[in-house]
Formats: C-alpha cells, sequence, structure tokens
C-alpha cells in the first residue's frame, strides 16, 4: 500500500469503529461485517467483493500494533496539512516542520540538511526508505479463506479418518485427515489450502465445518457415549448380568443390581471416545420394560406378588413435593 492510500483511507470509519477501539472490539467489527460481505455470501455481487477487500485491508493494518501506529501517525499528519493551489512547497512545510521541528526554508530543505535527509525520515518511519520504495505496507496479500461443510458417519467422527474432498469449482482432490473425536459442528482449519494470494503471498485457509450423521443407538457426550438399555421388570427386580453393545458392534457384560429402577445409569470405563485429551465411557442408561401381554396364569401370579408387596404408594413422596 503506499502512504497516498493511508492519506486518503479512513480505516477506523470502513470498519464502523472509534479511534480508540480495542483489540476484542476491532475483532468483533471486523468479524460482523466480514460475515455479511463474504463473497460466499454474496455470489456474483461485485460491490459486496469490493466491500470485502476494503474491510480486509482496515483490518489487516488496524490488527497490527506497528502498522496501526504508522497509520495513525500519518493520518494525523495529513489531518494539518495545507496544501496550496498547485500543490507549492508550504504544504510540505505545513505537514512535517512541526512534526520534525524546525520546519524548511524556502526551497524545501532544512537548514543545514542534505536531500538524502528525506530519506533518512521516511525510513526511521517506515522501516526501510522513502515512499514509493522499499517493501510495501503489510507485505504480500493473504488469500481468501475458502469454507466448506463434510458430513461424517458417526463412527468416522468417533475413530478418525483421511477423506477425500473435491474442491469447489473443480481441481484435484484433497485428502484431509479427520481426527479421532471430532464432534458435530467443530471446525477444521486446512492450512494454505484455500485461494491463492493474488501477489506472491500465503494461500488462504480451508475451513471445514465438521456435520456427524447420528447413530442409530449411541450418542456423544463430550467424551463418554450414551445408549439405551432395555432390562426386563425380573432383571431390575432380581439382579443380573447383562450384554450390552459397543461402538463397533462387541459386547460386553454389564452388572444390573437387584432393585434397579428405570433411568438409573450404569458405566462402562473405557468404552467412549478416545482423543489426545483422554478416554470416555460407556454410559448405558436402564429402560425398565413392561411386558406388553400376560397369559392368565402370569397374571394370577403376578396379582399374587402384587398382595405380597407392602402396602404403599410410590408417588406419595411426590405428591408431597408438589404439594409444598
Amino acid at each position: 500500500m503506499a502512504s497516498q492510500d493511508w492519506f486518503e483511507k479512513d480505516f477506523y470509519a470502513v470498519l464502523g469503529v472509534s479511534k480508540d477501539v480495542s483489540d476484542a472490539e476491532l475483532k468483533k467489527a471486523y468479524r460482523k461485517l466480514a460475515r455479511q460481505y463474504h463473497p460466499d455470501a454474496n455470489p456474483g455481487d461485485p460491490k459486496a467483493e469490493a466491500r470485502f477487500k476494503e474491510i480486509s485491508e482496515a483490518h489487516a493494518v488496524l490488527s497490527d500494533p506497528q502498522q496501526r501506529a504508522e497509520y495513525d501517525q500519518l493520518r494525523a499528519m495529513g489531518s494539518g496539512a495545507r496544501f496550496t493551489a498547485g500543490g507549492a512547497p508550504g504544504g510540505f512545510e505545513d505537514v512535517f516542520g512541526g512534526m520534525f521541528g524546525g520546519g524548511y526554508p524556502p526551497g524545501g530543505a532544512r537548514r543545514g540538511a542534505t536531500p538524502g535527509d528525506l530519506g533518512d525520515i521516511f525510513g526511521g518511519l517506515f522501516g526501510g526508505g522513502a515512499p514509493g520504495g522499499g517493501r510495501r505496507f503489510g507485505g504480500p496479500t493473504k488469500g481468501r479463506d475458502h469454507v466448506a461443510t463434510v458430513a461424517l458417519d458417526f463412527m468416522t467422527a468417533v475413530r478418525g479418518d483421511t477423506v477425500k474432498l473435491e474442491r469447489p469449482g473443480g481441481g484435484k482432490p484433497i485428502q484431509v485427515k479427520i481426527p479421532a473425536g471430532v464432534a458435530d459442528g467443530q471446525k477444521i482449519r486446512l492450512r494454505g489450502k484455500g485461494e491463492p494470494s493474488p501477489d506472491g503471498g500465503e494461500a488462504g485457509d480451508l475451513v471445514l465445518t465438521v456435520q456427524v450423521r447420528p447413530h442409530p443407538v449411541f450418542t456423544r457426550d463430550g467424551l463418554n457415549l450414551r445408549l439405551d438399555v432395555p432390562v426386563t421388570f425380573v432383571e431390575a427386580a432380581l439382579g443380573a448380568t447383562i450384554e450390552v453393545p459397543t461402538l463397533g458392534g462387541e459386547t460386553v457384560k454389564l452388572k444390573v443390581a437387584a432393585g434397579t429402577p428405570s433411568g438409573r445409569v450404569l458405566r462402562v470405563k473405557g468404552r467412549g471416545v478416545t482423543t489426545a485429551k483422554g478416554t470416555g465411557d460407556l454410559l448405558a442408561t436402564v429402560q425398565v420394560v413392561v411386558p406388553s401381554r400376560l397369559s392368565a396364569d402370569a397374571a394370577k401370579k403376578l396379582e399374587q406378588f402384587a398382595a405380597a408387596l407392602p402396602d404403599e404408594n410410590p408417588r406419595d413422596e411426590l405428591i408431597a413435593r408438589a404439594q409444598g
């Protein structure tokens, strides 16, 4: 970017923030505008694309402490300039005289200074050479990021895998390594897989949002896996050792204690999701199953069983709490 660009452009106004904006507020304002004007959200809209580039340029300067300080210095000088018609040297005096002390005599040179001093002034301010030479402000432009969504089956998300993704608009497919334990809605950033830089800088990134298809049996709860386990009335009342499935199909044995109520959660250690952060458990929620049909003999025996139980109402406590 040339210094004249910085004189002419009000990056604070571009982002709709004040000159004393904090880093956090600056980032928040930029993200809001970037989402609104991103080309992916406005396909075929050249005005939105131009606005997005303007927003990105402003953020690139103001988010860098060194560039922001240089920009503020230049804007402060520019706000006090008084250029005469035809661009007479007197205007240049007004801009730089107060900054460096003493002003310039007619002819544009400082007392006792050589023409090379002007390069020294700009070299100290911008880090290398007079305006128009040396490095570009801010360096090469990074390419734009691409965003995409990748749908994974439940097993792939839990175990991890390498999947092939087609590039937007064609091109060579990308091999993406999916880490074990990736969750629904999680984002994966692939460095340098986005749009190339327009001026030889770093390529943009590819940002993937993961969508995990539901499993017919298991659900995720952090690193834990959950499932509902049907248990017969007799198993729940008298206790039993049952088999429950794990992710992948194999079964493990689980002990159900006598008198286990419906809704109790039983834990199988270490059979959940494994990631670099640790390994979760398998959480089995007991669902007591009531027979839908009883023979006459079974019904008679069940009535005898009920008669042998203590005369109590299991809902008494619930009603008492509800009544305050």
